[in-house]
């Protein structure tokens, strides 16, 4: 048998399987299981955009569409990037249409990174940025935020930079964030903003729960700092359209066109009724996640006075639909052991803080993108095991 890559040996040996994956698989083999573990919303795509996905396909669209995007697409995104967030992106050259922002992340650091460059990652965070940073031959550098209700400050953004300047190329923003549920306001932003424009590197900013904000409008720092930021969005939380794997990839020109290149070699180019689809929702749906986030915001509410009520502390959640809770002091702090003894005793499924870099241990991440009774349930459930041990 042929072996695989040796420059890419090293790297795919750091590598492990998604934690967060196996761990969900794990636990649905067991039965009457509430599960709050993955980051998927429990709506239906609104009917308006499926209609539009199936006139794409009796209208024969099947064919490759333009590598980019099709224009009507890029030509939507960016209006409604520019109406939601005062960010202004010329569809016809610095828009990307990826599959799904993951793709968006991927293709991104592989066309920024060279061997030997490092990723500034404030954790804790959705740990896709991590292999990816590591298949390109660079390495994360952590920035534990725990000691700060989860928000980056200036001050050790700056610290850190100055410290591997010479190696730094990028820092990765995740907000509203996954797992915490924080996001940043615009004061907060603009000091990060402020530290980053010093230097001579890239930011990659994943605002893909950018509609999922609870009490502030959302700040993009593609408004803040457009020159050095690469956005990623899209219409998977916003339009309840996971499964359409559609994101949004948009920045400078020269840096989207390198991007794009690595995204063509990739993929060609995403699906195209579900490219229709997302242009009908990006034109005639750009309020379409209003209702889900007054839905959200009840859930979240909820599950907050219960989880309270059985002990735990949470970050204060002002974006996506997370819990970051953290496992009161009486019970198991490792948040791997722990998530096991609820879901074999309680039957509450929910992902273990450790899954997200430093900093998550000892929290566990709740997913309130589920109904209101199975809420009810796993918060019945979690007081009495809590009740118990």
């Amino acid at each position: 048998m042929s072996r695989l890559s040796e420059s890419m040996k090293h790297e795919l040996k750091q590598i492990q399987p998604s934690s967060i994956l196996k761990f969900n698989q794990e636990i649905s083999q067991i039965p009457d299981m509430v599960k709050l573990t993955i980051g998927e919303p429990d709506f239906n795509t609104p009917d308006h955009v499926k209609q539009a996905a199936i006139r794409s396909i009796e209208n024969n669209e099947s064919h490759y569409t333009n590598s980019r995007g099709t224009e009507g697409l890029r030509k939507a995104a960016s209006k409604f990037l520019n109406d939601k967030y005062n960010v202004n992106y010329d569809p016809a050259s610095q828009i990307l249409v990826t599959t799904g922002a993951t793709e968006g992340i991927f293709s991104s650091l592989t066309a920024m990174l060279n061997p030997g460059d490092t990723v500034i990652i404030p954790t804790p965070i959705f740990p896709l940025y991590i292999p990816i940073v590591a298949l390109n031959g660079a390495k994360p550098i952590f920035l534990d935020t725990s000691d700060n209700g989860f928000i980056l400050s200036p001050e050790k953004l700056q610290a850190t930079i100055e410290a591997n300047k010479d190696t730094v190329k990028a820092v990765v923003l995740n907000f509203p964030s996954n797992p915490t549920g924080v996001t940043y306001n615009r004061e907060e932003l603009q000091a990060l903003a402020d530290v980053l424009k010093k230097y001579d590197i890239f930011v990659l900013s994943d605002e893909i729960y950018s509609e999922l904000t609870y009490g502030e409008h959302h700040v993009s720092m593609g408004e803040l700092l457009p020159e050095q930021t690469v956005l990623l969005n899209g219409v998977s939380k916003s339009h309840a359209m996971t499964g359409w794997r559609i994101g949004l990839v948009c920045g400078p020109v020269d840096v989207i066109t390198e991007i794009g290149k690595v995204h063509q070699f990739a993929i060609t180019s995403a699906t195209a009724n579900a490219q229709a689809a997302a242009e009908e929702a990006f034109k005639n749906g750009p309020d379409d996640g209003v209702a889900m986030r007054k839905i959200y915001q009840q859930r979240r509410d909820l599950l907050l006075a219960g989880l309270k009520k059985a002990g735990f502390e949470c970050a204060n959640p002002k974006g996506a639909f997370y819990l970051f809770a953290k496992i009161p002091a009486n019970l198991n702090q490792d948040s791997v052991a722990f998530c096991y003894e609820l879901a074999k005793e309680a039957k509450v499924a929910v992902i273990p803080g450790a899954s997200f870099g430093p900093g998550g241990e000892g929290y566990v991440r709740i997913s309130y993108a589920a109904s209101t009774d199975d809420l009810k349930k796993a918060v019945e459930r979690i007081q009495k095991f809590v009740d118990q041990h």
